[in-house]
């Protein structure tokens, strides 16, 4: 097998995929600063059994872990447009909805994903921690606020850090889904181009590369900052 492997195009379809990790990256680093602080407000709610919104929330995880994010994809993909071009009409809002950038939805669909994974990673995360600290924090004068931000969060981080990576590894490679939104990240270019003469082993085995490195880089760096908060906890200790 591998003397049949074109390797002239697995050298340029690897090129090819690295020119998507921009797309790529921006998806995901938009969806986590949507989901994070959303997953924290809606894990409050859980942990401290806020009655509408606990409720809504276990809802909704349970809609994202019973459906593959395909299906999810797909859902948002052709319901979203149709609601805003009725909308749109209605209102007589000179908008072409078909013509937004498929970017738009990637946004939407991941961030929706994301968040009810993070929701559950800072839930069991919350747990972990002496809520006496919270009291504590509170009987020294510092608001519900300054608790969370100077004592339960950093606490809350270094806890959440290995259950944050890997929420963030999944994201990475579920935007390999973006091909469902015609999104031109690593993996819709890479098999456009093994279109022409069919070299698709050799477009797999680039894209394959090109998220192994990606993901072993975010995992490193994720290593890196777990490292800095446990000797921050340390030194507060």
């Amino acid at each position: 097998m591998a003397e049949g492997l074109n390797i002239s195009f697995l050298w340029e379809a690897f090129f090819i995929a690295l020119s998507g990790v921009p797309i790529t990256l921006l998806v995901t680093i938009v969806a986590l600063v949507i989901a994070l602080p959303t997953g924290f407000i809606l894990a409050l709610s859980r942990f401290y059994r806020i009655p509408l919104l606990r409720q809504i929330a276990s809802v909704y995880i349970s809609f994202v872990r019973g459906t593959p994010i395909i299906v999810q994809i797909f859902i948002i993909y052709s319901s979203i447009p149709l609601m805003l071009d009725i909308l749109f009409k209605k209102y007589n809002i000179g908008i072409n909805i078909y013509e937004i950038h498929p970017i738009w939805y990637a946004f939407i669909v991941f961030s929706f994903n994301t968040t009810a994974i993070l929701i559950e990673v800072f839930r069991s995360a919350l747990q972990s921690i002496d809520q006496g600290q919270y009291e504590a924090a509170q009987s020294i004068g510092l608001t519900s606020v300054q608790a969370y931000r100077r004592i339960i969060i950093p606490q809350l981080l270094v806890v959440a850090m290995p259950n944050l990576c890997t929420a963030t590894v999944n994201l990475i490679k579920a935007t390999s889904l973006g091909y469902a939104f015609s999104l031109q990240e690593i993996t819709l270019r890479t098999k456009v181009a093994a279109n022409m003469n069919y070299n698709y082993i050799e477009a797999y085995l680039a894209i394959f590369i090109v998220y192994l490195l990606l993901c072993s880089a975010v995992e490193y760096g994720f290593k890196v900052y777990e490292n800095r908060l446990a000797r921050y906890q340390l030194r507060m200790a």
